[in-house]
């Protein structure tokens, strides 16, 4: 049976926080894993960079605001990891560098990465760029289970939608998947036809089965633009808590231009997504 050994939890100053740390808590007990934890946002000096050449007191405020936010996720920290068991072990980390490369730094000694969906409302603030955790995914080169910002569900890989491609990153996310799939009560595969191909959905149904994976296959038509908000009401007809997928994309620096089933299904989820690019 596939394994994870060490998970990365991204924690910034949202106020789903909470919902986050209780997802990867429940996530790294169920698999003995280690859980990290690290705090990292975008610090004042770099978000407000006039405020720290004029008013003294402008800038206690900004401190004391920055100080008491971290404070804040450090306790949702403390209450989380009082919930765990001997089963897995939880630790703390922080950082004051950029929080993109910061993350990236240490998420290459992971096995499994534990982001957020970026919260578009107004009054959402996080302390990180929005493209934060599209960045992260891909630049990082790990996969990374991605929370919606509504929240998870009661279960999480219980009823697991795996969309496949035959692609790289398709083939990756699988991969990196298959010690939840391998405890997942039910697998569905959700597979198209390529315009001028056929489907191909046997090589998978073979690669799963090989590792103890019984999986019910289901054809879902033609790519197209719409292709990403089927899969998302696929998800949900067939009640799935996580959706397993490649994450399609490419840029330099930070100019990342995204696949459109990838963008959809960032922009719209409703579950966990697993995505690995």
């Amino acid at each position: 049976m596939s394994e994870l050994k060490s998970m990365l939890l991204h924690l910034d100053a949202s106020a789903n926080c909470a919902a986050r740390l209780e997802l990867g808590r429940r996530l790294a007990q169920a698999h003995a894993a280690q859980l990290d934890v690290l705090y990292a946002v975008l610090p004042a000096l770099l978000q407000y960079p006039f405020a720290f050449t004029g008013d003294a007191q402008a800038v206690t405020l900004l401190m004391k605001h920055e100080a008491a936010q971290r404070e804040l996720a450090k306790a949702a920290f403390e209450r989380e990891r009082s919930r765990g068991d001997q089963s897995c072990t939880v630790t703390w980390s922080e950082t004051s560098d950029e929080p993109v490369h910061a993350f990236i730094h240490q998420a290459w000694a992971s096995d499994l990465l534990l982001l957020a969906q970026h919260d578009p409302a107004p009054k959402a603030y996080s302390g990180v760029p929005p493209d934060f955790t599209t960045a992260v995914l891909l630049g990082s080169g790990k996969p990374g289970l991605v929370m919606p910002y509504i929240g998870g569900g009661a279960t999480l890989g219980d009823n697991v939608l795996v969309a496949w491609k035959p692609t790289a990153e398709s083939a990756r996310a699988v991969t990196a998947a298959l010690p939840i799939l391998q405890r997942a009560r039910q697998v569905h595969v959700a597979f198209w036809d390529e315009a001028g191909g056929t489907p191909s959905p046997l090589a998978i149904e073979a690669y799963l089965h090989r590792h103890g994976i019984a999986a019910t296959l289901h054809r879902v038509g033609r790519p197209t633009r719409d292709l990403g908000e089927l899969l998302l009401s696929k998800a949900a007809d067939l009640q799935a808590d996580l959706l397993v997928m490649g994450c399609y994309g490419h840029g330099r620096a930070r100019e990342w231009v995204l696949g459109g089933v990838t963008r959809t299904v960032l922009n719209s989820m409703t579950l966990p997504v697993l995505f690995a690019h």
